[in-house]
């Protein structure tokens, strides 16, 4: 018998109560969903384009890209997802994928039928909100993405993405003390950005000279957190996190 922290599904607990508060019986019903552990290779796609997928994929383990490839073969990266995030939630109400999930590292996810998470939903109403409350942070995110990409310059731009991800990490218990996991490649922040992978370069020497980041193999370290959100102009309401967890 597990404990909550040890179960399979604990990081959706620890996402969505990052969020929201859940109630001794919200937790032990979100448990008690049937799912099947798979692992994916770096590089495979947990969800296609195009796919009719009849499953949600819950992140255990590893770093997933949301993509689109444009005609001439160049990736656009909208998101980032760690551990606790469900990033096709919406394929239990739109049932065509309009991009590709795929995994930047080694993946490990659950499966978890949409049969099963509709039945929860009307079996217990209350717990559309803490769902419907996660996807519509997603979607606060990504209008972040857009204002990011389209207007802040390379610098701040850089250091508003490191900003973001290591507090989605601190708020699900993999990152503090100013470090976390950050296993992504140059080119994948040149695609998640609009730069070139040169530009990337070059904006991250800057901002090591600066003292704002140090990146160790696949980890990150921010020195100084406050320079660093002062550097972005780093704002984290549009995370809706329930209780602002500190650096």
């Amino acid at each position: 018998m597990f404990t909550a922290s040890e179960h399979p599904l604990s990081p959706l607990l620890k996402k969505l109560g990052s969020l929201t508060r859940l109630s001794d019986r919200d937790e032990q019903a979100i448990l008690h969903l049937p799912a099947s552990p798979r692992v994916f290779a770096a590089g495979q796609d947990l969800v296609g384009e195009g796919d009719r997928p009849t499953r949600c994929w819950l992140i255990v383990e590893g770093w997933v890209q949301r993509y689109k490839v444009l005609d001439e073969g160049k990736r656009q990266i909208s998101a980032f997802h760690v551990a606790g995030d469900m990033p096709d939630l919406q394929g239990l109400h739109l049932s065509v994928m309009d991009h590709n999930l795929g995994a930047l590292t080694r993946v490990t996810a659950l499966s978890v039928p949409h049969e099963a998470l509709r039945e929860l939903l009307l079996r217990i109403p209350e717990l559309n909100a803490p769902f419907w409350r996660d996807t519509l942070v997603d979607a606060a995110i990504f209008r972040e993405w857009v204002a990011n990409v389209g207007r802040r310059p390379a610098y701040q731009r850089l250091a508003h993405l490191f900003c973001e991800l290591y507090l989605k990490q601190v708020a699900v218990g993999l990152a503090r003390d100013g470090r976390c996991p950050m296993p992504v490649t140059q080119v994948d922040l040149a695609d998640a950005t609009g730069l070139t992978s040169v530009h990337v370069n070059r904006t991250l020497r800057e901002l090591r000279r600066d003292g704002l980041i140090e990146l160790r193999g696949k980890r990150l370290e921010i020195p100084d957190w406050p320079r660093l959100v002062a550097a972005a102009s780093f704002n984290p309401a549009y995370l809706h996190l329930a209780s602002r967890p500190t650096a």
